[in-house]
C-alpha cells in the first residue's frame, strides 16, 4: 500500500515538473519555428511551421543589421561587467567573511543598501556624471554602471558561502607558509566555485539582454550592443517580424551555452545548505 501512494506520489511530481517544462519550453520552441518565417506568414498562421524552411532571415540579420559588430560589443561589455563584478565581489566578500575589522558590519549594510534602491531611478545623474567623466558614449559607461548595479547582490551570495567553510583551511594554509592572497586564491576560491557560478549566471543573464543603460549612455552605431542594435528592424509603420525572431534566437544562444557550461555548479550554489548530513 504505502508502495502504491510512494508511486503515486512520485508520478504526480513528475506530472507537475513535465507541465512546468512544457509552459518554459513552449515559447522558446515558438520563437524557433518563427524566426523560419516571413511577416506575412507569422500573421497569416502564427502557430503553424513554416512552408520552407530556410535561412534568409538568420543571413540578413548577419548582414543587415551589423550583427558581427553588436556580438563583439555585446560580449565585451557583458563578459568584462561580470569578470569585474565576480573579482571585486569575491575580495570583498572575503574580507566582509573572514576577517574581523571595526566597521565592518556596517560596510556590509552598505552593499546591501544598494539593493534596496533601483539603479534606474539615478539615471539622470549617472547620465550626468559620464558626460561630466566624458565617458558618455563609450563602453566604460555601461561597464562602470553594471559593476555598480551587480556588486550589492553578488558581495551577499559570496559572504554567505564564505562564511560557511571552516576556518582551519585557513589555519593550515598559513601553516604551509601560504600569505593571506594565496590562502584566498588557492584555499578559499576554488570552493566557493558554485557560488561563482550563480554570481556569473545572476548578472551576465539581466547584462546581455539590457535595452535601456544602452540606449542611454550609446549613441553611436559601432559600439551599440545586440538589444539595442535590433531595433533597427523596428519601423515606424512596418516591423519585419521574422528578422526579429531570428536577431532573438542568435542573441540567446551565447547565454544557453553559458547555462550548458555553468548549469553544473549553478545547481550545486543554489542547493547548498539545503541537505544536512
Amino acid at each position: 500500500m504505502s508502495t502504491d501512494k510512494q508511486r503515486t506520489k512520485w508520478l504526480l511530481i513528475y506530472g507537475v515538473m513535465g507541465v512546468y517544462a512544457v509552459i518554459v519550453a513552449y515559447p522558446l520552441l515558438l520563437m524557433l519555428v518563427t524566426s523560419f518565417k516571413s511577416t506575412r506568414e507569422i500573421f497569416m498562421a502564427p502557430f503553424a511551421l513554416p512552408k520552407e524552411w530556410n535561412l534568409n532571415n538568420f543571413v540578413a540579420v548577419w548582414q543587415r543589421a551589423n550583427f558581427p559588430v553588436y556580438l563583439k560589443n555585446s560580449l565585451f561589455v557583458t563578459v568584462t561587467s561580470v569578470a569585474l563584478i565576480a573579482g571585486l565581489s569575491s575580495l570583498a566578500a572575503y574580507a566582509l567573511a573572514r576577517y574581523d575589522f571595526p566597521w565592518s558590519n556596517p560596510l556590509y549594510v552598505y552593499f546591501l543598501s544598494g539593493l534596496m534602491v533601483p539603479i534606474r531611478l539615478g539615471v539622470l545623474p549617472l547620465f550626468l556624471l559620464m558626460k561630466n567623466l566624458r565617458l558618455h558614449d563609450t563602453h566604460a559607461a555601461l561597464i562602470l554602471t553594471y559593476v555598480a548595479s551587480g556588486m550589492p547582490m553578488s558581495v551577499f551570495i559570496l559572504t554567505g558561502f564564505f562564511r560557511t567553510l571552516p576556518k582551519e583551511l585557513e589555519f593550515a594554509a598559513r601553516i604551509d607558509g601560504c600569505n593571506e592572497f594565496q590562502v584566498f586564491y588557492k584555499v578559499m576560491l576554488p570552493l566557493i566555485r558554485p557560488a561563482l557560478a550563480t554570481v556569473v549566471l545572476m548578472n551576465f543573464v539581466p547584462l546581455w539582454n539590457d535595452f535601456f543603460f544602452p540606449l542611454i549612455f550609446l549613441r553611436n552605431d559601432a559600439l551599440k550592443t545586440i538589444p539595442l542594435g535590433m531595433t533597427v528592424f523596428f519601423g515606424q509603420y512596418e516591423t519585419n517580424w521574422g528578422l526579429v525572431f531570428a536577431g532573438m534566437v542568435m542573441a540567446s544562444l551565447p547565454l544557453l551555452v553559458l547555462y550548458i557550461l555553468l548549469s553544473q555548479q549553478f545547481i550545486k550554489g543554489l542547493t547548498a545548505g539545503a541537505v544536512k548530513g
